[in-house]
Protein backbone atom coordinates (compact mmCIF):
# COMPACT_ATOMS: atom_id res chain seq x y z
CA UNK A 1 0.00 0.00 0.00
CA UNK A 2 1.14 3.52 -0.73
CA UNK A 3 0.83 6.40 1.73
CA UNK A 4 -2.13 7.63 -0.32
CA UNK A 5 -4.07 4.36 -0.32
CA UNK A 6 -3.20 3.76 3.33
CA UNK A 7 -4.54 7.25 4.17
CA UNK A 8 -7.77 6.65 2.21
CA UNK A 9 -8.18 3.24 3.82
CA UNK A 10 -7.91 4.78 7.29
CA UNK A 11 -10.59 7.29 6.31
CA UNK A 12 -12.87 4.37 5.41
CA UNK A 13 -13.81 5.66 1.97
CA UNK A 14 -14.20 3.37 -1.04
CA UNK A 15 -11.61 3.74 -3.81
CA UNK A 16 -10.09 1.78 -6.66
CA UNK A 17 -6.36 1.60 -7.38
CA UNK A 18 -5.59 1.74 -11.10
CA UNK A 19 -2.10 0.77 -12.23
CA UNK A 20 -1.09 2.19 -15.62
CA UNK A 21 1.89 2.88 -17.84
CA UNK A 22 4.33 5.59 -16.81
CA UNK A 23 2.90 8.98 -17.81
CA UNK A 24 4.28 12.50 -17.61
CA UNK A 25 1.09 14.57 -17.74
CA UNK A 26 -2.56 14.41 -16.80
CA UNK A 27 -3.47 14.34 -20.51
CA UNK A 28 -1.22 11.28 -21.04
CA UNK A 29 -2.69 9.67 -17.92
CA UNK A 30 -6.24 10.21 -19.23
CA UNK A 31 -5.30 8.66 -22.59
CA UNK A 32 -3.64 5.68 -20.88
CA UNK A 33 -6.78 5.10 -18.83
CA UNK A 34 -9.22 5.78 -21.67
CA UNK A 35 -11.06 8.59 -19.89
CA UNK A 36 -11.72 12.29 -20.48
CA UNK A 37 -8.95 14.67 -19.39
CA UNK A 38 -11.27 16.55 -17.02
CA UNK A 39 -11.96 13.32 -15.08
CA UNK A 40 -8.29 13.36 -14.08
CA UNK A 41 -7.50 15.63 -11.17
CA UNK A 42 -4.23 17.53 -11.42
CA UNK A 43 -2.58 18.57 -8.13
CA UNK A 44 -0.23 21.54 -8.30
CA UNK A 45 2.12 22.61 -5.53
CA UNK A 46 1.92 26.37 -4.99
CA UNK A 47 4.32 28.68 -3.13
CA UNK A 48 2.73 31.62 -1.31
CA UNK A 49 4.15 34.10 1.16
CA UNK A 50 2.42 32.20 3.96
CA UNK A 51 3.66 28.76 2.88
CA UNK A 52 2.89 25.94 0.50
CA UNK A 53 -0.61 25.03 -0.60
CA UNK A 54 -1.99 22.79 -3.32
CA UNK A 55 -4.29 23.74 -6.17
CA UNK A 56 -6.54 20.96 -7.46
CA UNK A 57 -7.79 21.39 -11.02
CA UNK A 58 -9.21 19.22 -13.82
CA UNK A 59 -6.56 17.59 -16.01
CA UNK A 60 -7.80 19.31 -19.15
CA UNK A 61 -7.35 22.77 -17.72
CA UNK A 62 -4.51 25.13 -16.99
CA UNK A 63 -4.17 27.22 -13.85
CA UNK A 64 -4.84 30.92 -14.40
CA UNK A 65 -2.07 32.88 -12.67
CA UNK A 66 -4.29 35.88 -11.92
CA UNK A 67 -7.00 33.64 -10.46
CA UNK A 68 -4.36 31.92 -8.32
CA UNK A 69 -3.01 35.26 -7.11
CA UNK A 70 -6.54 36.44 -6.30
CA UNK A 71 -7.43 33.19 -4.49
CA UNK A 72 -4.29 33.30 -2.34
CA UNK A 73 -4.25 37.06 -1.81
CA UNK A 74 -0.61 36.94 -2.91
CA UNK A 75 0.46 38.56 -6.16
CA UNK A 76 3.70 36.59 -5.96
CA UNK A 77 2.01 33.16 -5.68
CA UNK A 78 3.60 30.71 -8.10
CA UNK A 79 3.89 27.04 -8.86
CA UNK A 80 6.60 25.22 -6.95
CA UNK A 81 9.69 24.28 -8.95
CA UNK A 82 10.64 20.62 -9.39
CA UNK A 83 13.41 21.12 -6.84
CA UNK A 84 10.97 22.61 -4.31
CA UNK A 85 8.47 19.78 -4.89
CA UNK A 86 11.18 17.17 -4.39
CA UNK A 87 12.41 18.91 -1.23
CA UNK A 88 9.00 19.65 0.31
CA UNK A 89 7.17 16.45 -0.72
CA UNK A 90 9.97 13.86 -0.95
CA UNK A 91 7.70 10.84 -0.56
CA UNK A 92 5.88 11.59 -3.84
CA UNK A 93 7.18 11.32 -7.39
CA UNK A 94 7.22 14.48 -9.50
CA UNK A 95 3.87 14.86 -11.23
CA UNK A 96 2.14 12.48 -8.82
CA UNK A 97 1.19 14.72 -5.89
CA UNK A 98 -2.17 13.57 -4.48
CA UNK A 99 -5.01 16.09 -3.88
CA UNK A 100 -5.13 15.32 -0.15
CA UNK A 101 -4.34 18.36 1.96
CA UNK A 102 -4.79 16.36 5.17
CA UNK A 103 -2.07 13.93 4.05
CA UNK A 104 0.27 16.61 2.71
CA UNK A 105 -0.49 18.91 5.67
CA UNK A 106 -1.30 21.90 3.46
CA UNK A 107 -4.44 23.87 2.60
CA UNK A 108 -6.23 23.04 -0.66
CA UNK A 109 -7.66 25.36 -3.29
CA UNK A 110 -10.21 23.39 -5.33
CA UNK A 111 -11.40 24.54 -8.75
CA UNK A 112 -15.21 24.10 -8.87
CA UNK A 113 -14.93 22.34 -12.24
CA UNK A 114 -13.59 19.30 -10.35
CA UNK A 115 -16.82 18.93 -8.37
CA UNK A 116 -18.89 18.66 -11.56
CA UNK A 117 -17.73 15.05 -11.86
CA UNK A 118 -19.26 12.31 -9.74
CA UNK A 119 -15.97 10.41 -9.73
CA UNK A 120 -12.39 11.50 -10.35
CA UNK A 121 -9.03 9.86 -10.93
CA UNK A 122 -5.83 11.22 -9.39
CA UNK A 123 -2.18 10.34 -8.93
CA UNK A 124 -1.48 8.19 -5.91
CA UNK A 125 2.08 9.36 -5.32
CA UNK A 126 3.58 7.40 -8.22
CA UNK A 127 3.51 8.07 -11.95
CA UNK A 128 2.29 4.51 -12.56
CA UNK A 129 -0.58 4.38 -10.07
CA UNK A 130 -3.82 6.31 -9.86
CA UNK A 131 -6.87 6.18 -7.64
CA UNK A 132 -10.49 6.41 -8.77
CA UNK A 133 -13.11 7.44 -6.26
CA UNK A 134 -16.17 9.55 -5.57
CA UNK A 135 -15.41 13.26 -5.70
CA UNK A 136 -17.53 13.83 -2.60
CA UNK A 137 -15.65 11.16 -0.64
CA UNK A 138 -12.29 12.52 -1.78
CA UNK A 139 -12.85 16.02 -0.44
CA UNK A 140 -15.05 15.19 2.57
CA UNK A 141 -13.25 16.44 5.69
CA UNK A 142 -10.36 17.91 3.68
CA UNK A 143 -9.07 21.48 4.29
CA UNK A 144 -10.58 22.72 1.00
CA UNK A 145 -11.59 26.15 -0.25
CA UNK A 146 -13.48 26.07 -3.54
CA UNK A 147 -12.44 28.89 -5.87
CA UNK A 148 -12.17 29.29 -9.68
CA UNK A 149 -8.55 28.74 -10.74
CA UNK A 150 -8.50 27.68 -14.38
CA UNK A 151 -9.17 28.11 -18.05
CA UNK A 152 -9.64 25.33 -20.61
CA UNK A 153 -6.49 23.70 -21.99
CA UNK A 154 -8.00 20.90 -24.15
CA UNK A 155 -11.39 19.62 -25.04
CA UNK A 156 -12.58 17.12 -22.42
Amino acid sequence: MSQVTDHLGKRGVPFEVIPHEHTYSSIEEARALGIAADEIVKTLGVKTRSGNIIAVIPGGRRVDKRALEHATGDRHARLLTEEELTRDFPEYELGALPPLGSLLRVPVLLDPEVTRHETVVFAAGRQTESVKMSTGDLFKGEPVREVPLTHRLVEA
